[in-house]
């Protein structure tokens, strides 16, 4: 079993792979749970990065870190040229990447610096950053599409030659690395590499418009997030819940998956966090001051 997993998550797997009665059985909530197929779900996840932990990143370049989630530096202070607009974790949840509106690109703790765009100076502004698996690159998307691979991130296609109706906000990656998804404002899907398109919002008549995505542990599903807090499964991703009619006083500005992706965080502009599924309730290592302005969010 992976010796690496919380008790939230190993209290899930046990949950997921409760069934009837048999041999070596125990009963659990009321049904009874099959050791053997827990061990075996625990061992088919890979070690995750930071455990039942996120980190925020607000436009000046705070970063605070919620859970197991540890602080490895931030931009506050220093005096960044344009906005933090993006955040990304190496996946042994020691380091981080910071992204500017630029293509500007921080790098913290074990996270390497494989180079930015700010030099480049791209004709739309990034909106978001996407590490690699191995946390050896990283991608940066534009608002019109267009895909920039630092270290050993590969371009497996862009829209930067194509009319968008609306722009990209948001980004996720394939397991493999070999594939991701851009998102559009209006949640329009596409897919390159070898992502599979699992379907979008665009036929549906949105309340507000989509801000984020995050894609399912095994690739093949994703769930897209609008600023009121709705949220859309496809694929393999199961819908836990949503904020749409939770009243909230700020909108969700990105979502982030738990580590075993039975559950998501949605995330609001103030930084409060509503939790589903597996997803625990998180309190900051430090506390969130009054005028926080979150714009992205990392697990």
């Amino acid at each position: 079993a992976n010796p690496l997993l919380s008790g939230p998550q190993v209290a899930s797997l046990l949950q997921a792979t409760a069934s009837p009665l048999a041999l070596n059985s125990s009963p659990i909530n009321g049904g009874f749970l099959n050791v053997g197929a827990a061990v075996q779900a625990a061992a088919a996840h890979p070690p995750p990065g930071p455990i039942d932990g996120y980190d925020m990143v607000s436009a000046n370049g705070s970063v605070y870190n919620f859970g197991s989630a540890t602080a490895q530096g931030s931009l506050a202070g220093r005096g960044a040229h344009r906005p933090v607009v993006g955040v990304a974790l190496a996946p042994s949840g020691l380091g981080y990447w910071l992204a500017t509106s630029d293509g500007g690109i921080f790098a913290f703790g074990h996270a390497p610096y494989r180079g930015s765009a700010s030099s480049k100076h791209p004709k739309d502004p990034v909106v978001s950053i996407v590490a690699t698996p191995d946390g050896r690159g990283y991608w940066l998307v534009t608002a019109g599409g267009a895909i920039l691979a630092f270290g050993d991130a590969r371009a497996r296609g862009s829209l930067s030659k194509v009319h968008l109706s609306r722009p990209i906000v948001g980004m996720a990656a394939t397991p493999d690395g070999k594939g991701y998804w851009l998102v559009a404002h209006d949640g329009g899907v596409f897919s390159f590499g070898d992502a599979h398109f699992y379907g979008s919002t665009v036929k549906l008549r949105l309340h507000r418009p989509i801000v984020g995505m995050a894609a399912t542990p095994d690739g093949r599903g994703y769930w897209l997030v609008a600023s009121d807090g709705g949220v859309f499964a496809f694929g393999d991703a199961t819908f836990y819940g949503s904020a749409g009619h939770a009243g909230l006083k700020h909108p969700i500005v990105a979502i982030a998956a738990s580590p075993l992706g039975l559950g998501y965080w949605l995330i609001a502009s103030n930084g409060q966090a509503v939790a589903f599924g597996s997803a625990p309730i998180e309190t900051p290592v430090s506390p969130l001051p009054p005028s926080l302005e979150v714009v992205a969010v990392a697990s």
